[in-house]
């Protein structure tokens, strides 16, 4: 992504203008983040496609962007299954108000630099273990257990304070996270795909155990997004 901003000869030229390219230009900073929008696809696409040593595609006009993200991507959607899931995912984790990467890509724009920057910081403050991080900690975690019957000794080490349980408990929410409910309606939806899963026997679980366990409900400690939604990803 930095180097499209180097090869995007408006962003470039924005950082040294006395005037500011993106105040009160509503044209120019739409057009700005549509090309932004555009860079976030194809890099997506060009290191899965990198990653698992597959062709890539170019994108095909008249599609939508999550249709456009999958066939870069090489992923099979004529059903519009697959974007159709992954638009109801992408509405839920961003409909989350002002959390950490928001504030930061919002913190960024406040100094009226390019979009591509913005959304750079966003990335950046989503990597942590402690934010969209999690997700990938936690499906990690499952498969570091491997089988249900580690699950008693893991809760009994996650209590000694000698490992943290990813997918439970949430800064905001001291209840279920409502998000919860929505992630489990998807994950029916491909149920066949995530049964053959074996990890989600463990995930399964770590609810059940946690969710009972006196010193989880004492500090309402309830499962969050991250326990489940790494389920849908993988079985998409």
């Amino acid at each position: 992504m930095g180097a499209y901003i180097g090869c995007d000869q408006e962003m470039v030229s924005s950082r040294h203008r006395p005037e500011l390219t993106y105040h009160n230009n509503m044209s120019t900073t739409d057009s700005a983040l549509i090309r932004t929008i555009g860079y976030i696809a194809t890099t997506v696409a060009v290191t899965y496609c990198h990653k698992r040593g597959k062709a890539f595609t170019p994108a095909c006009p008249g599609l939508s962007l999550l249709q456009n993200v999958l066939l870069m991507m090489g992923i099979d959607d004529r059903d519009l299954k697959i974007s159709t899931h992954l638009d109801k995912l992408w509405i839920l984790y961003a409909d989350h108000e002002l959390s950490c990467s928001t504030a930061a890509s919002l913190h960024v724009a406040s100094t009226l630099t390019d979009p591509i920057s913005c959304f750079l910081a966003a990335v950046i403050a989503g990597s942590g273990p402690l934010h969209a991080g999690a997700i990938e900690l936690c499906y990690d975690g499952l498969g570091m257990l491997g089988t249900v019957d580690n699950v008693p000794a893991y809760i009994d080490a996650v209590k000694a304070k000698q490992f943290r349980l990813f997918g439970y408990g949430h800064r905001v929410y001291k209840a279920r996270d409502p998000r919860v409910g929505l992630i489990e309606e998807l994950m029916e939806a491909n149920r066949e795909a995530i049964d053959e899963n074996p990890l989600l026997q463990v995930a399964m679980e770590i609810d059940r155990v946690a969710n009972t366990d006196p010193y989880f409900v004492e500090r309402e400690l309830k499962v969050n997004v991250d326990l489940y939604g790494c389920f849908i990803y993988t079985a998409m």
